[in-house]
């Protein structure tokens, strides 16, 4: 552990009313952090190591780094606000004049779908991580629920191809999750419902 960061890695993305849910950590604790539907797609895709037909934004940024010589270092989780997580990207450029270190502020949501493409550590610092409410729960559940699923897909697969029926009206895995905890398809405390001040 370097200076009080928690090594954490990205466990899975869940589908919310509002957007998508990424749960996040390590063997210690898991906690949540809410993201826009797009970006949500974004880390599960670099999450599962797939790759869109033309570059998604993410992809371009890193595109960009890889030209300019770029290298991800590490992302932060550094703060907690209000329930609202921020984050710090840490790049080092080389170069025959030498090397330099460059953190920007950046939103969580962000720096995980970049760290993800690069292949980059991602961190919290430890106080962040203290702080944040632990979701082990809710993720042991959905990823029993997706495991079901999975297999669930897989057998109706085989009795498909002994009867010769289709499946595409089906949703997979991944589409329309709602846990039984109502805490999980809700966004941060801090963001009012539509029509609401």
């Amino acid at each position: 552990m370097k200076n009080g960061l928690v090594p954490i890695q990205v466990h899975t993305v869940v589908p919310t009313p509002r957007g998508c849910a990424v749960f996040l950590g390590n063997d210690e604790k898991a906690i949540v952090i809410f993201v826009d539907s797009m970006v949500g797609q974004a880390i599960l895709m670099h999450l599962k190591g797939a790759s869109a037909e033309r570059p998604l934004t993410h992809d371009l940024i890193g595109h960009i780094f890889t030209g300019f010589g770029v290298k991800i270092e590490r992302v932060v989780i550094n703060d907690l606000k209000k329930e609202t997580y921020f984050a710090r990207i840490i790049l080092r450029q080389q170069n025959e004049l030498g090397t330099k270190l460059v953190e920007l502020d950046a939103r969580p949501s962000d720096c995980l779908a970049i760290a993800l493409q690069a292949k980059a550590p991602i961190f919290v610092a430890r106080h962040v991580f203290d702080e944040a409410m632990d979701r082990s729960d809710e993720l042991k559940e959905i990823s029993e629920t997706l495991e079901k699923a999975e297999k669930d897909s897989s057998e109706e697969d085989e009795d498909n191809e002994v009867t010769g029926e289709g499946d595409e009206d089906m949703p997979g895995p991944d589409e329309g999750f709602s846990s039984s905890n109502p805490n999980v398809d809700e966004p941060p405390r801090d963001t009012p419902p539509p029509g609401k001040p």
